[in-house]
Protein backbone atom coordinates (compact mmCIF):
# COMPACT_ATOMS: atom_id res chain seq x y z
CA UNK A 1 0.00 0.00 0.00
CA UNK A 2 1.31 3.42 -1.20
CA UNK A 3 0.17 6.42 1.02
CA UNK A 4 -1.59 8.79 -0.60
CA UNK A 5 -0.68 12.85 -0.42
CA UNK A 6 -3.52 15.22 0.61
CA UNK A 7 -3.30 18.93 -0.03
CA UNK A 8 -5.66 22.00 1.11
CA UNK A 9 -6.74 23.57 -1.85
CA UNK A 10 -8.15 26.82 -0.21
CA UNK A 11 -9.05 28.48 -4.19
CA UNK A 12 -8.72 27.57 -7.69
CA UNK A 13 -5.25 28.61 -7.74
CA UNK A 14 -3.86 26.82 -4.68
CA UNK A 15 -5.62 23.06 -6.00
CA UNK A 16 -3.47 23.85 -9.14
CA UNK A 17 -0.49 24.55 -7.32
CA UNK A 18 -1.24 21.50 -4.79
CA UNK A 19 -1.74 19.07 -8.21
CA UNK A 20 1.24 20.80 -9.77
CA UNK A 21 3.66 20.07 -7.06
CA UNK A 22 2.74 16.46 -6.45
CA UNK A 23 -0.36 15.98 -4.20
CA UNK A 24 -2.75 12.84 -5.06
CA UNK A 25 -5.43 14.34 -3.78
CA UNK A 26 -6.88 17.82 -2.45
CA UNK A 27 -9.55 19.11 0.18
CA UNK A 28 -11.28 22.26 -0.29
CA UNK A 29 -15.34 23.29 -0.32
CA UNK A 30 -17.50 26.62 -0.51
CA UNK A 31 -18.35 28.04 2.41
CA UNK A 32 -21.61 26.30 3.18
CA UNK A 33 -21.19 23.75 6.14
CA UNK A 34 -17.27 24.43 5.61
CA UNK A 35 -14.69 25.07 8.92
CA UNK A 36 -13.06 27.58 6.62
CA UNK A 37 -15.59 29.80 5.89
CA UNK A 38 -13.25 32.42 4.32
CA UNK A 39 -11.26 29.60 2.36
CA UNK A 40 -14.83 28.61 1.49
CA UNK A 41 -16.01 32.31 0.08
CA UNK A 42 -13.14 31.13 -2.69
CA UNK A 43 -15.04 29.06 -4.69
CA UNK A 44 -18.52 29.40 -6.07
CA UNK A 45 -20.49 26.36 -7.00
CA UNK A 46 -19.82 27.27 -10.66
CA UNK A 47 -15.70 27.60 -9.56
CA UNK A 48 -16.05 24.60 -7.89
CA UNK A 49 -16.98 22.44 -10.20
CA UNK A 50 -14.65 23.13 -12.56
CA UNK A 51 -12.11 22.58 -10.26
CA UNK A 52 -13.38 19.13 -9.36
CA UNK A 53 -13.29 18.59 -13.46
CA UNK A 54 -9.82 20.13 -13.50
CA UNK A 55 -8.82 17.60 -10.59
CA UNK A 56 -10.46 14.45 -12.19
CA UNK A 57 -8.39 15.72 -16.23
CA UNK A 58 -5.34 14.97 -14.26
CA UNK A 59 -6.52 11.45 -12.85
CA UNK A 60 -6.26 13.22 -9.01
CA UNK A 61 -8.74 13.15 -6.26
CA UNK A 62 -10.92 16.06 -4.65
CA UNK A 63 -12.58 15.83 -1.41
CA UNK A 64 -15.36 18.41 0.07
CA UNK A 65 -15.80 19.53 3.02
CA UNK A 66 -18.68 19.15 4.80
CA UNK A 67 -17.74 19.28 8.46
CA UNK A 68 -19.72 22.24 10.19
CA UNK A 69 -22.09 21.70 12.61
CA UNK A 70 -25.56 22.59 11.58
CA UNK A 71 -28.33 23.84 13.67
CA UNK A 72 -31.87 23.04 13.10
CA UNK A 73 -32.42 25.92 11.00
CA UNK A 74 -29.42 25.15 8.72
CA UNK A 75 -30.99 21.41 7.63
CA UNK A 76 -33.00 22.45 4.44
CA UNK A 77 -29.61 24.92 3.34
CA UNK A 78 -27.79 21.43 4.15
CA UNK A 79 -29.52 19.07 2.61
CA UNK A 80 -30.04 21.21 -0.72
CA UNK A 81 -26.11 21.89 -0.63
CA UNK A 82 -25.13 18.10 -0.44
CA UNK A 83 -27.18 17.48 -3.67
CA UNK A 84 -26.07 20.07 -5.24
CA UNK A 85 -22.46 19.07 -4.54
CA UNK A 86 -22.92 15.43 -4.91
CA UNK A 87 -24.11 16.23 -8.55
CA UNK A 88 -20.43 17.41 -9.37
CA UNK A 89 -19.12 14.16 -8.58
CA UNK A 90 -16.51 14.21 -6.24
CA UNK A 91 -14.79 11.58 -4.96
CA UNK A 92 -15.49 11.86 -1.09
CA UNK A 93 -17.62 14.12 1.62
CA UNK A 94 -15.59 15.02 4.64
CA UNK A 95 -18.09 15.61 7.57
CA UNK A 96 -18.13 15.98 11.34
CA UNK A 97 -21.48 14.84 12.56
CA UNK A 98 -23.17 11.49 12.64
CA UNK A 99 -26.68 12.80 11.40
CA UNK A 100 -24.72 14.76 8.58
CA UNK A 101 -23.32 11.14 7.53
CA UNK A 102 -26.85 9.69 7.37
CA UNK A 103 -28.09 12.70 5.53
CA UNK A 104 -25.62 12.52 2.83
CA UNK A 105 -25.55 8.87 2.79
CA UNK A 106 -29.30 9.24 1.84
CA UNK A 107 -28.98 12.08 -0.77
CA UNK A 108 -25.79 10.67 -2.23
CA UNK A 109 -25.08 7.23 -1.38
CA UNK A 110 -22.62 6.85 -4.32
CA UNK A 111 -20.19 9.16 -2.52
CA UNK A 112 -17.86 7.79 0.03
CA UNK A 113 -17.56 9.32 3.43
CA UNK A 114 -14.50 10.06 5.14
CA UNK A 115 -14.89 11.17 9.18
CA UNK A 116 -13.71 14.55 9.62
CA UNK A 117 -10.88 15.15 12.43
CA UNK A 118 -13.62 17.24 14.19
CA UNK A 119 -15.18 14.00 15.39
CA UNK A 120 -12.10 13.65 17.44
CA UNK A 121 -11.70 9.81 17.00
CA UNK A 122 -9.36 8.88 19.98
CA UNK A 123 -10.43 4.92 20.52
CA UNK A 124 -11.24 1.25 18.56
CA UNK A 125 -14.67 1.73 20.02
CA UNK A 126 -15.82 5.27 18.60
CA UNK A 127 -13.80 4.03 15.14
CA UNK A 128 -15.92 0.69 14.57
CA UNK A 129 -19.88 2.87 15.54
CA UNK A 130 -18.65 5.24 12.44
CA UNK A 131 -17.19 2.42 10.38
CA UNK A 132 -20.57 0.43 10.63
CA UNK A 133 -22.06 3.87 9.29
CA UNK A 134 -20.39 3.13 6.95
CA UNK A 135 -17.48 5.79 6.81
CA UNK A 136 -14.93 4.52 4.62
CA UNK A 137 -11.98 6.87 6.25
CA UNK A 138 -11.30 8.17 9.01
CA UNK A 139 -9.18 11.44 9.34
CA UNK A 140 -7.55 10.46 12.73
CA UNK A 141 -7.87 13.38 15.51
CA UNK A 142 -4.05 15.05 16.16
CA UNK A 143 -4.27 13.63 19.49
CA UNK A 144 -4.46 9.94 19.16
CA UNK A 145 -1.34 8.07 18.52
CA UNK A 146 0.85 6.11 16.01
CA UNK A 147 -0.01 2.88 18.05
CA UNK A 148 -3.70 3.64 18.69
CA UNK A 149 -4.26 3.48 15.13
CA UNK A 150 -2.02 0.45 14.58
CA UNK A 151 -4.78 -1.05 16.94
CA UNK A 152 -7.37 0.88 14.35
CA UNK A 153 -6.01 -1.21 11.95
CA UNK A 154 -5.86 -4.47 13.56
CA UNK A 155 -9.65 -4.09 14.74
CA UNK A 156 -10.90 -2.99 11.07
CA UNK A 157 -8.65 -3.48 8.42
CA UNK A 158 -10.55 -2.18 5.77
CA UNK A 159 -11.10 0.95 7.55
CA UNK A 160 -9.20 3.50 5.81
CA UNK A 161 -6.73 6.01 7.87
CA UNK A 162 -5.15 9.70 7.31
CA UNK A 163 -3.54 11.46 9.85
CA UNK A 164 -2.50 15.01 9.58
CA UNK A 165 1.50 15.58 9.18
CA UNK A 166 1.89 19.40 8.62
CA UNK A 167 -0.09 22.46 9.48
CA UNK A 168 -1.37 25.26 12.30
CA UNK A 169 -2.25 23.20 15.60
CA UNK A 170 -5.22 23.93 17.33
CA UNK A 171 -4.62 23.96 21.15
CA UNK A 172 -7.65 22.60 22.27
CA UNK A 173 -9.62 19.17 20.97
CA UNK A 174 -9.07 20.13 17.27
CA UNK A 175 -11.17 22.92 17.30
CA UNK A 176 -13.30 22.48 20.11
CA UNK A 177 -13.19 25.50 21.14
CA UNK A 178 -15.02 28.87 22.69
CA UNK A 179 -12.55 31.35 22.92
CA UNK A 180 -13.19 33.12 19.36
CA UNK A 181 -16.94 32.88 20.18
CA UNK A 182 -16.74 34.28 23.44
CA UNK A 183 -14.52 37.24 22.11
CA UNK A 184 -15.53 37.98 18.57
CA UNK A 185 -18.58 35.81 18.31
CA UNK A 186 -16.89 33.58 15.40
CA UNK A 187 -17.69 30.48 16.29
CA UNK A 188 -14.95 28.40 15.53
CA UNK A 189 -16.79 24.47 15.25
CA UNK A 190 -18.92 26.78 12.40
CA UNK A 191 -16.14 27.56 10.34
CA UNK A 192 -14.96 31.62 11.43
CA UNK A 193 -13.10 30.99 14.09
CA UNK A 194 -10.78 34.31 14.90
CA UNK A 195 -7.85 32.18 15.82
CA UNK A 196 -7.57 34.23 19.79
CA UNK A 197 -5.32 31.61 20.46
CA UNK A 198 -2.59 33.48 18.66
CA UNK A 199 -3.18 36.29 20.32
CA UNK A 200 -0.87 38.25 22.67
CA UNK A 201 -2.12 38.32 26.86
CA UNK A 202 -2.15 40.03 29.69
CA UNK A 203 -2.30 37.99 32.76
CA UNK A 204 -3.78 38.92 35.90
CA UNK A 205 -4.04 37.57 40.03
CA UNK A 206 -6.35 38.51 41.60
CA UNK A 207 -7.36 38.59 45.79
CA UNK A 208 -10.59 37.20 45.87
CA UNK A 209 -10.61 38.89 49.64
CA UNK A 210 -10.26 42.42 48.85
CA UNK A 211 -11.02 42.33 45.28
CA UNK A 212 -7.48 43.37 44.39
CA UNK A 213 -6.34 42.57 40.78
CA UNK A 214 -2.73 42.25 40.41
CA UNK A 215 -1.25 42.66 36.44
CA UNK A 216 1.58 39.86 36.27
CA UNK A 217 5.45 40.95 35.29
CA UNK A 218 5.84 40.01 31.59
CA UNK A 219 7.91 41.25 28.57
CA UNK A 220 7.00 45.06 27.82
CA UNK A 221 4.00 45.74 25.75
CA UNK A 222 4.01 42.41 24.82
CA UNK A 223 1.89 40.26 27.10
CA UNK A 224 2.31 36.44 26.31
CA UNK A 225 1.50 34.12 23.58
CA UNK A 226 0.12 31.77 26.16
CA UNK A 227 -2.92 29.80 24.46
CA UNK A 228 -0.37 29.84 20.90
CA UNK A 229 0.75 26.30 19.79
CA UNK A 230 3.76 26.02 17.28
CA UNK A 231 2.84 24.16 14.16
CA UNK A 232 2.73 20.22 13.55
CA UNK A 233 5.90 19.28 11.30
CA UNK A 234 6.05 14.84 11.25
CA UNK A 235 8.88 14.96 8.13
CA UNK A 236 11.75 13.31 11.11
CA UNK A 237 8.93 10.50 11.59
CA UNK A 238 7.97 9.90 8.09
CA UNK A 239 9.78 7.11 7.82
CA UNK A 240 8.02 5.29 11.09
CA UNK A 241 4.60 6.55 10.14
CA UNK A 242 4.98 5.38 6.27
CA UNK A 243 6.41 2.31 7.67
CA UNK A 244 4.16 1.30 9.91
CA UNK A 245 1.96 0.18 6.68
CA UNK A 246 -0.98 1.06 8.36
CA UNK A 247 -1.44 5.00 7.04
CA UNK A 248 -3.39 5.46 4.46
CA UNK A 249 -3.39 9.08 3.70
CA UNK A 250 -1.02 11.90 4.46
CA UNK A 251 -2.73 15.38 4.85
CA UNK A 252 -1.54 18.78 5.00
CA UNK A 253 -3.27 21.53 6.67
CA UNK A 254 -3.36 24.97 5.56
CA UNK A 255 -6.50 25.65 3.00
CA UNK A 256 -6.38 29.40 4.15
CA UNK A 257 -2.29 29.66 3.95
CA UNK A 258 0.03 31.28 1.15
CA UNK A 259 0.34 29.74 -2.61
CA UNK A 260 3.58 29.39 -1.68
CA UNK A 261 2.94 27.34 1.26
CA UNK A 262 1.13 25.07 -0.44
CA UNK A 263 3.49 24.72 -3.13
CA UNK A 264 6.59 24.00 -0.67
CA UNK A 265 5.09 22.02 1.53
CA UNK A 266 3.53 19.53 -1.25
CA UNK A 267 6.95 19.75 -2.39
CA UNK A 268 8.68 18.40 0.30
CA UNK A 269 6.16 15.54 1.35
CA UNK A 270 5.78 14.45 -2.54
CA UNK A 271 9.61 14.20 -2.05
CA UNK A 272 9.97 12.29 1.20
CA UNK A 273 7.16 10.11 0.14
CA UNK A 274 8.68 8.81 -2.68
CA UNK A 275 11.75 9.21 -1.41
CA UNK A 276 10.63 6.94 1.43
CA UNK A 277 9.65 3.94 -1.53
CA UNK A 278 12.21 4.55 -3.20
CA UNK A 279 14.70 3.79 -0.68
CA UNK A 280 16.82 7.20 -0.57
CA UNK A 281 15.07 9.58 1.93
CA UNK A 282 16.56 12.72 2.35
CA UNK A 283 15.35 13.69 5.61
CA UNK A 284 17.53 17.61 5.71
CA UNK A 285 16.60 18.44 2.20
CA UNK A 286 12.99 17.89 2.70
CA UNK A 287 13.37 19.57 6.16
CA UNK A 288 14.77 22.79 4.58
CA UNK A 289 12.14 23.31 2.56
CA UNK A 290 9.61 23.10 5.17
CA UNK A 291 11.73 25.57 7.06
CA UNK A 292 11.72 28.04 4.11
CA UNK A 293 8.24 28.47 5.02
CA UNK A 294 7.17 31.23 7.70
CA UNK A 295 5.92 29.48 11.04
CA UNK A 296 5.13 29.20 14.23
CA UNK A 297 8.09 27.18 14.87
CA UNK A 298 7.49 23.13 15.12
CA UNK A 299 6.52 20.26 16.95
CA UNK A 300 6.58 16.84 16.33
CA UNK A 301 2.54 16.74 17.71
CA UNK A 302 1.53 13.66 19.39
CA UNK A 303 1.34 10.98 17.04
CA UNK A 304 4.86 9.57 18.14
CA UNK A 305 4.06 10.65 21.88
CA UNK A 306 1.15 11.39 24.24
CA UNK A 307 0.65 15.34 25.10
CA UNK A 308 1.69 14.58 28.74
CA UNK A 309 5.31 13.52 27.25
CA UNK A 310 6.11 16.57 25.55
CA UNK A 311 6.56 19.89 26.66
CA UNK A 312 7.95 21.98 23.32
CA UNK A 313 4.25 22.01 21.71
CA UNK A 314 3.52 25.69 22.96
CA UNK A 315 5.16 28.98 21.81
CA UNK A 316 4.82 31.38 23.74
CA UNK A 317 7.29 34.30 22.28
CA UNK A 318 5.00 35.68 19.27
CA UNK A 319 2.29 34.09 16.99
CA UNK A 320 4.13 34.33 13.41
CA UNK A 321 7.65 33.65 12.79
CA UNK A 322 9.80 34.37 9.46
CA UNK A 323 10.79 31.29 7.76
CA UNK A 324 14.31 30.46 5.93
CA UNK A 325 12.78 32.77 2.92
CA UNK A 326 11.26 34.98 1.27
CA UNK A 327 9.20 34.93 -1.56
CA UNK A 328 9.73 37.39 -4.38
CA UNK A 329 7.84 36.54 -7.11
CA UNK A 330 5.33 33.61 -8.48
CA UNK A 331 5.02 32.48 -12.77
CA UNK A 332 1.43 33.32 -14.11
CA UNK A 333 0.03 30.33 -15.52
CA UNK A 334 1.31 31.15 -19.23
CA UNK A 335 4.69 30.32 -18.53
CA UNK A 336 6.21 32.96 -20.14
CA UNK A 337 5.94 35.88 -17.31
CA UNK A 338 5.53 36.63 -13.50
CA UNK A 339 4.07 38.87 -10.86
CA UNK A 340 6.05 40.06 -8.10
CA UNK A 341 4.65 39.50 -4.56
CA UNK A 342 7.79 41.17 -3.30
CA UNK A 343 10.55 43.94 -4.84
CA UNK A 344 12.50 42.29 -7.70
CA UNK A 345 15.32 44.50 -9.35
CA UNK A 346 17.41 44.60 -12.05
CA UNK A 347 20.28 42.76 -11.17
CA UNK A 348 18.60 41.06 -8.00
CA UNK A 349 19.46 36.79 -8.23
CA UNK A 350 16.76 34.79 -6.57
CA UNK A 351 16.56 30.95 -5.96
CA UNK A 352 13.76 29.02 -8.43
CA UNK A 353 11.22 26.58 -6.66
CA UNK A 354 9.35 24.73 -9.26
CA UNK A 355 7.87 21.28 -9.63
CA UNK A 356 9.19 21.28 -13.54
CA UNK A 357 12.27 21.32 -15.55
CA UNK A 358 14.44 24.17 -15.96
CA UNK A 359 16.83 24.79 -18.88
CA UNK A 360 19.76 27.19 -18.40
CA UNK A 361 19.58 30.71 -20.84
CA UNK A 362 21.44 33.49 -20.81
CA UNK A 363 19.68 36.23 -22.70
CA UNK A 364 19.30 40.24 -22.80
CA UNK A 365 16.12 39.56 -20.66
CA UNK A 366 17.98 37.68 -17.94
CA UNK A 367 19.92 34.62 -17.21
CA UNK A 368 19.02 30.77 -15.52
CA UNK A 369 21.40 28.79 -14.34
CA UNK A 370 22.33 25.95 -11.85
CA UNK A 371 24.82 26.85 -9.21
CA UNK A 372 25.76 23.98 -6.78
CA UNK A 373 22.42 22.20 -7.19
CA UNK A 374 20.23 25.27 -6.94
CA UNK A 375 18.83 26.51 -9.55
CA UNK A 376 18.88 30.78 -9.52
CA UNK A 377 17.66 33.35 -12.09
CA UNK A 378 18.62 37.09 -12.33
CA UNK A 379 16.82 39.95 -14.36
CA UNK A 380 18.61 41.85 -16.79
CA UNK A 381 15.64 43.73 -17.67
CA UNK A 382 12.01 43.96 -16.42
CA UNK A 383 9.68 44.05 -19.01
CA UNK A 384 6.20 43.86 -19.01
CA UNK A 385 3.97 42.11 -21.31
CA UNK A 386 2.62 45.03 -22.50
CA UNK A 387 6.11 46.69 -23.10
CA UNK A 388 7.12 49.06 -20.11
CA UNK A 389 10.55 49.03 -18.76
CA UNK A 390 11.02 49.15 -14.94
CA UNK A 391 13.93 49.05 -12.62
CA UNK A 392 12.04 47.54 -10.37
CA UNK A 393 8.63 45.63 -9.67
CA UNK A 394 7.44 44.61 -6.05
CA UNK A 395 3.98 43.87 -5.11
CA UNK A 396 1.56 46.56 -5.59
CA UNK A 397 2.64 46.38 -9.26
CA UNK A 398 -0.25 44.03 -11.00
CA UNK A 399 1.66 44.27 -14.12
CA UNK A 400 2.74 40.60 -16.06
CA UNK A 401 7.00 40.75 -16.33
CA UNK A 402 8.59 39.03 -19.17
CA UNK A 403 10.72 36.06 -18.14
CA UNK A 404 14.25 35.17 -19.90
CA UNK A 405 11.83 31.49 -20.73
CA UNK A 406 10.05 29.66 -20.25
CA UNK A 407 9.35 28.37 -16.64
CA UNK A 408 6.56 25.88 -15.28
CA UNK A 409 3.11 27.48 -14.08
CA UNK A 410 3.32 28.31 -10.21
CA UNK A 411 7.15 28.53 -10.05
CA UNK A 412 8.67 30.79 -7.41
CA UNK A 413 11.32 33.00 -7.29
CA UNK A 414 12.70 33.37 -3.41
CA UNK A 415 15.62 34.72 -1.52
CA UNK A 416 17.02 33.56 2.28
CA UNK A 417 16.34 35.97 4.55
CA UNK A 418 18.75 38.38 6.08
Amino acid sequence: MRAELLAPAGNFEKLKIALAYGADAVYGGVSHFSLRIRSGKEFTYESFKEAIDYTHAFGKKIYVTINGFPFNSQLKLLEKHIETVAKMEPDAFIVAAPGVIRLAQKIAPHIPIHLSTQANVLNCLDAEIYYEMGVKRIVAAREVSLNDLKDFKKRLPKLEIEVFVHGSMCFAYSGRCLISAVQSGRVPNRGSCANDCRFAYTLYAKNEESGTLFCIEQSADEGTYIFNAKDLNLMPHMKEILGSGIIDALKIEGRTKSPYYTAAATNAYRKAVDGYYADNFDLPSYQRELESIKNRGFSEGYLIQRPHERNNTQNIDSTLLEGTHQVYAKVNEDGISFKAKDRVDVGGVYEILTHGSISACDNAVGRIWQEEGVWKIMMRELKSVSGKSYEAVHSGNTNDILLPAALSAFTFFRKKTE
